[in-house]
Parts: C-alpha cells; sequence; structure tokens
C-alpha cells in the first residue's frame, strides 16, 4: 500500500469508529471503502473490518466508562452469549461462498441502513411505558441473535443492541452505549480471533484502520455530548442507501 491509502485508512477507522460511538452504522462508511476503495474482496474486507474496529469499541467504552457503573451487571449477563455468538457468526462467514456473501452484501447493508434511519421510531417504541418488556432471559437468547449478526456482518450491530437493551436494562442512552462499547468489543474479538487464525484478515490493512479506530472510538466518547447525533445518523443512513443502491447494481448490473 501507499503511504496515501495508509493514511486514509486511519482516517476511515477514525471516522468509522467515531460514527459508531456516537450514532452507530460506521461499518457503512468502512466496509465501502475497503471493497470499493482498496479493491479488496468482499469476504476480506468484511473479516478485516472486523478486525480493524475493535478497538475503536474498546476505547469507546474506556471512554463511556464513567457511565458503565448503573449498567456493569447487565454486561456480566450478557458476556457469554455475546462471545457465542459472535463465532457462531464469525464460523457462518467462513463457510459462505465468496459468490454468495457478495450477493447477500447488498440486502445486510440496506438492513443497517434502515436500522439506522428508522432508529428514533424504534426507541420511542420502546420506551412507551405500555410497550413489551422481556425477560433477562429472553434479552440473553436476543443478545446471542444479535452477536451472530455481528460476527457474520457487523454494520448496525450497535444499533440493534442498543434496541434490544431498551427492553429489559434501566439505563439512559449514554449508559447503554457504555454496555453496547464494551459488548461491541467483544463481539469484534471473539470473531477476529476465528478470521485472523483462518487467515481470511488483511493485516496490512487492518492495522491503520485500527490505529485511527482507537483514536476516534475514545474522542468521539469523550465528545459525543457536544455532538448532534440525529443529524450524523440522518446522513449515514442516506449513504447507507447510496451504497446499497451500488453493491446491487454491482450483483446484478443494469
Amino acid at each position: 500500500m501507499s503511504i496515501v491509502d495508509t493514511l486514509l485508512l486511519f482516517v476511515t477507522g477514525l471516522v468509522a469508529s467515531g460514527i459508531n460511538s456516537v450514532a452507530g452504522g460506521g461499518s457503512l462508511v468502512s466496509f465501502p471503502f475497503l471493497t470499493l476503495g482498496l479493491q479488496i474482496p468482499d469476504r476480506i474486507a468484511n473479516a478485516t473490518n472486523a478486525v480493524g474496529l475493535f478497538p475503536g469499541s474498546f476505547a469507546g467504552g474506556i471512554g463511556f466508562n464513567n457511565q458503565f457503573e448503573k449498567t456493569r451487571h447487565a454486561f456480566k449477563l450478557l458476556v457469554v452469549p455475546t462471545a457465542l455468538g459472535s463465532i457462531i457468526g464469525a464460523l457462518l462467514l467462513l463457510n459462505t461462498k465468496d459468490s454468495v456473501f457478495k450477493a447477500v452484501v447488498p440486502f445486510l447493508i440496506l438492513f443497517a441502513a434502515l436500522l439506522l434511519w428508522f432508529q428514533p421510531k424504534i426507541k420511542l417504541w420502546m420506551q412507551e411505558s405500555n410497550r413489551l418488556k422481556i425477560s433477562p432471559a429472553f434479552g440473553v437468547a436476543m443478545q446471542l441473535l444479535v452477536a451472530t449478526y455481528g460476527g457474520y456482518f457487523g454494520a448496525g450491530m450497535g444499533i440493534m443492541m442498543l434496541a434490544t437493551f431498551a427492553l429489559y436494562i434501566e439505563g439512559t442512552t449514554h449508559e447503554l452505549n457504555a454496555v453496547k462499547n464494551w459488548l461491541g468489543t467483544i463481539i469484534n474479538i471473539a470473531c477476529s480471533a476465528v478470521f485472523l487464525s483462518k487467515g481470511l484478515v488483511d493485516v496490512g490493512v487492518a492495522v491503520p484502520l485500527a490505529l485511527g479506530g482507537f483514536c476516534g472510538g475514545f474522542l468521539a466518547a469523550k465528545l459525543s455530548l457536544k455532538v448532534n447525533p440525529d443529524l450524523m445518523r440522518k446522513w449515514i443512513s442516506i449513504y447507507g442507501f447510496v451504497m446499497t443502491i451500488y453493491y446491487f447494481y454491482r450483483v446484478i448490473g443494469f
């Protein structure tokens, strides 16, 4: 890679992890850059993206650590299903043919973009006092499914976690974000271990992405109160819809 590519990867990691910490959907930025900008095959780009962004989740967890005390009990409850689900998702990816994954990518990106776009309505629906409240046991099962998705692809998993947390964990948005970042770290570490062991990661790409991701995750957590997450969410959602159209075009052509 050239020096320019390395710098662009650092900036991409910084931006993507910053978006993940504040609004979610950072992979909608980093994954297209790897596949379209650097022409990395989809499955390798997906695995490399997971490895490159986990330091950002870790740094975001550190940044939100002062919000973590009230929801620490939930983290302990969800550690095992989170790690297990991530490994299941990673193994599913390893057993997905390149051509099949390439065809699935547009649907995954569309799903993530829709989650991001409708995030406020999902949040409002769950905050209404008469809505469904689920048991912690069912919450564990839901987290297993979310972590499986996260190990397989990852874009939008933070939004999915926040959505399910609101059903059975008491806490403010920032307190739930603290749990989300630490569990997101576990998801990315677990699937990264599988991907690295199977040689599916472009390490030269993952390193500058990870360095940028660590900086972006920490800074965004500290500056989150000064950023308009709703505005960022809308722009990232629109970007996701545009990427969905392109990835569909890439699969079927016109």
